[in-house]
């Protein structure tokens, strides 16, 4: 598993006034759409590609294509959805699923009560959007629910990510032979006694969408 950190001073402006709690809602889901778009740049620099050849208005050349199958990005539910419309600007030919994903907040467990997804992902480069590694478990289900499909390379873009987060995903994929990339915006500190990164954001879905009683 390979984790990248984006360093580009934009990207931490934009993750800065995320995490004022003072930002509202309209304008929290415009920065994470802005910085989603940002990470993106990064994370499909290993988009799988073909040649293709052009007549431009002076000569014929070769360039480059997104090969097919197309890629699928995935959104795990609910605040995945704030991440989406970034991703899909940067690749507007890409397909979409998705997969709706729990987590007990006594036991920290994911269980997943809700997807949809292609059947088969073999030869599937997936992207999957999720705002917070925290505790790392909600992202290792995602994973090995796509790979037990058939997906072939994975990469997930986090707007933050916590140390004991990365090390409980990398646990949690062990023996899974896809190549899996972690791209966010920044590693925090570490996770508290409620499972949530510190100094963070807060909740995401919250800060996104309001709160849901």
């Amino acid at each position: 598993m390979r984790i990248q950190v984006v360093d580009h001073p934009l990207v931490a402006h934009k993750l800065t006034v995320l995490r004022d709690r003072s930002t509202k809602s309209p304008t929290f889901r415009q920065l994470t759409d802005e910085l989603v778009t940002l990470l993106a740049y990064e994370a499909t620099r290993d988009v799988r590609v073909v040649a293709h050849d052009v007549v431009t208005p002076v000569a014929r050349t070769t360039g480059t294509r997104l090969a097919r199958p197309r890629p699928l990005v995935v959104p795990i539910l609910r605040a995945g959805l704030g991440m989406l419309d970034g991703m899909m600007r940067l690749l507007p030919s890409a397909e979409v699923g998705f997969l709706g994903m729990v987590r007990n907040e006594e036991t920290l467990e994911a269980t997943t009560y809700a997807e949809r997804l292609p059947e088969d992902l073999h030869g599937r480069q997936c992207y999957v959007v999720d705002p917070m590694l925290a505790t790392g478990g909600t992202l290792a289900a995602a994973i090995r629910y796509l790979t037990d499909r058939g997906a072939d390379d994975i990469t997930a873009l986090c707007l933050l990510a916590a140390p004991e987060g990365c090390r409980r995903l990398e646990e949690g994929l062990a023996g899974i032979d896809v190549p899996v990339k972690v791209v966010t915006a920044a590693m925090d500190e570490r996770l508290d006694d409620r499972g949530y990164i510190v100094p963070g954001l807060g909740d995401a879905g919250d800060r996104l969408y309001g709160l849901v009683d």
